[in-house]
């Protein structure tokens, strides 16, 4: 599996000055992502990332977490790899049914992006040879698609592109569902607890990693099978996550406020949590 794309360093640098648009978690779900996941790298990982980061982005691979979702309308290839459609209803996850692009072609999906990305990083450090992968691109995309593989509506049904057809007011505002989990319930969190924080929304999250998730770390952290990146799983979870809270009770034109809010932003935080640990061991076992 391999979607190789190789630009020239003038248009990575200026695709790197893009604006940014929000999909996935949106900006501040990924930027908490790859925050936890920055804090939690092994000394040789935290050493590589530095090293393929940019310069004005050492140490803080959050500031770049988005990248991915920038590049989409240049690098058009890459807009499958940040999801994966499901059939209606089924609430269960396939590699090999689900695992494919809009013209069916396997391994075009989040999961088959991790992977990919993932292996092209194993790369990494190997002195018989010059990488052919650019591999700054590489760890942008799985820092990225990790975000994106957590998100539930992310893992969601074919009909509606995982709640990109359902129309929903927040409170007093139009929105779809699935913008709703991209960033709605984030950003009502940080308004309401957090002084329109990221980094206060970070850090709670980062206390209950070692605080009351503590016991539920190692397990996040485990890759079956050693295997170095396990996004099947994760994807799995998501589906389940969808339809156990985000699908649920939602029709079209539904008003979604503070019941809706208030008992699904703990499986938003959840879901940010397993991710940021995840990404960390993923790069922990990948430049270990």
């Amino acid at each position: 599996m391999g979607f190789k794309f190789y630009a020239p360093a003038s248009l990575f640098l200026l695709l790197l000055s893009l604006p940014a648009f929000a999909y996935g978690w949106g900006v501040d779900g990924h930027a908490i992502i790859c925050q936890i996941a920055q804090d939690r790298l092994s000394d040789p990982a935290a050493a590589a990332v530095e090293d393929l980061l940019p310069n004005y982005a050492k140490n803080n691979l959050s500031r770049l977490c988005s990248w991915a979702d920038r590049v989409k309308f240049r690098y058009r290839w890459s807009s499958p790899l940040h999801y994966i459609d499901t059939p209606d209803g089924l609430c269960t996850y396939d590699y090999d049914r689900d695992c494919k692009d809009e013209d069916g072609v396997k391994g075009r999906c989040v999961s088959g992006g991790i992977t990919n990305y993932t292996n092209q990083l194993l790369d990494y450090g190997n002195s018989s040879s010059e990488s052919q992968y650019n591999l700054t691109e590489a760890l942008l995309f799985l820092a990225h698609l990790m975000g994106d593989v957590h998100q539930p509506l992310h893992v969601g049904f074919t009909t509606d592109r995982g709640g990109n057809t359902i129309n929903v007011r927040w409170y007093r505002r139009k929105s779809v569902l699935h913008h709703v989990w991209d960033d709605n319930i984030i950003e009502t969190a940080e308004e309401r607890f957090y002084n329109d924080n990221v980094e206060e929304f970070t850090e709670a999250i980062k206390q209950n990693i070692t605080g009351e998730w503590s016991d539920q770390v190692a397990k996040w952290e485990k890759c079956s099978d050693n295997k170095v990146a396990c996004p099947d799983v994760y994807a799995s979870e998501s589906i389940e996550a969808a339809c156990d809270w985000a699908y649920k009770d939602v029709k079209n034109n539904t008003q979604l406020e503070d019941d809706y809010f208030l008992s699904r932003l703990p499986v938003v935080n959840l879901r940010l949590a397993e991710c940021g640990v995840r990404l960390a061991a993923t790069l922990n076992r990948i430049f270990g």
